[in-house]
């Protein structure tokens, strides 16, 4: 029988480091990386322990473990607010990538089916997203994975302008080109506007002019820096400064605001019909060729290579797909 010669190649060195970074892992708790990245995101203990559906008291105790941990504030007040602090900023990215290589590994399976997934995937997006894409990516999975549930949840214009922080701790954010840069996203659809007037308006005929615009109220989304859309950008630069009566942070309420009154108000095509659905309202073309809106889904970087995010992009093409051509048919 041959003899096996085997080499012992460690060194006491290397065999000092490997048992120093067993006994830090050892002593690591993986609430506090979860804790800290609700912190970095949220910006504040409140929101943070609200995000974790914990109390106050217990995530001011785990900062106090994590300031004592890194010897840093990781919060540090700034008049009425909290800021990051700069050693907070640096561990945002390694944080993220630290959490998605924890759930990776939780969430394995040797081989990754659909149909027997329990992963949750969470979304950013308005109630237009939703309504549209997210109910039809809803329906898909639960004929192909019916364990898969998914956790729409609205944005707001805070929300968007720090979608690249935001975007860490979610699986992606459904919102049109023009909002947001530098991170990867699918193309989902495009989308065209139309007008939505109350069936009793007298003052619009069977088409609404650009004199209808420029006199009438309108009801618009929003109205903020990051989430006017871009009809009504359009709007203002053909010349035309709309009178706004009532701003309302959902597509879907719009024609609410409508009926009854002599307002206007813009929604996309996908919409009509929700829209007609409420009753007393009409729903005429624009005067005017406006611009239209490219639906995308965006996502962190650190979800490029994910198998189930890559499924679940699949699923969302494929409900946009569905979506375009529903809209394609409605548009008046």
């Amino acid at each position: 029988m041959p003899l096996i010669h085997w080499r012992d190649e460690s060194s006491p060195l290397k065999d000092r480091r490997a048992v120093t970074n067993n006994v830090l892992l050892s002593r690591l708790d993986l609430n506090l990386l979860i804790s800290l990245d609700a912190l970095i995101t949220e910006r504040s203990v409140t929101r943070a322990a609200e995000r974790l559906h914990l109390s106050q008291p217990a995530l001011s105790a785990s900062l106090a473990r994590l300031r004592s941990h890194f010897g840093d504030p990781i919060l540090a007040r700034r008049g009425n607010a909290y800021e990051l602090t700069p050693f907070a900023l640096r561990l945002a990215e390694h944080t993220t990538t630290a959490l998605e290589a924890a759930r990776r590994v939780f969430e394995s399976q040797a081989t990754w089916e659909p149909s027997e997934s329990e992963r949750e995937f969470s979304i950013y997006g308005s109630d237009y997203g939703f309504t549209t894409v997210g109910r039809v990516v809803s329906e898909l999975a639960a004929e192909r994975a019916p364990g898969v549930r998914f956790r729409f949840m609205l944005h707001n214009p805070m929300v968007v302008e720090d979608a690249a922080n935001r975007l860490r701790s979610v699986d992606g954010m459904v919102i049109p080109h023009g909002f947001l840069s530098g991170l990867p996203y699918l193309d989902l659809w495009r989308d065209g506007w139309v007008a939505v007037v109350s069936s009793s308006n007298d003052a619009v005929g069977e088409k609404i002019t650009m004199e209808n615009i420029a006199e009438l109220p309108w009801v618009m989304t929003y109205q903020t820096r990051s989430a006017s859309t871009s009809a009504e950008r359009q709007i203002m630069q053909l010349g035309v400064e709309p009178r706004v009566d009532v701003v309302v942070e959902s597509f879907q309420s719009l024609p609410h605001f409508v009926v009854g009154t002599n307002r206007i108000a813009l929604i996309q095509a996908a919409l009509i019909p929700f829209a007609l659905r409420v009753g007393g309202v009409r729903v005429l073309p624009l005067p005017f060729d406006a611009t239209p809106l490219v639906n995308a889904l965006w996502w962190h970087p650190v979800h490029n290579r994910d198998s189930e995010h890559e499924w679940m992009r699949g699923l969302f093409k494929e409900a946009a797909d569905i979506v375009a051509a529903a809209a394609a048919k409605d548009v008046p």
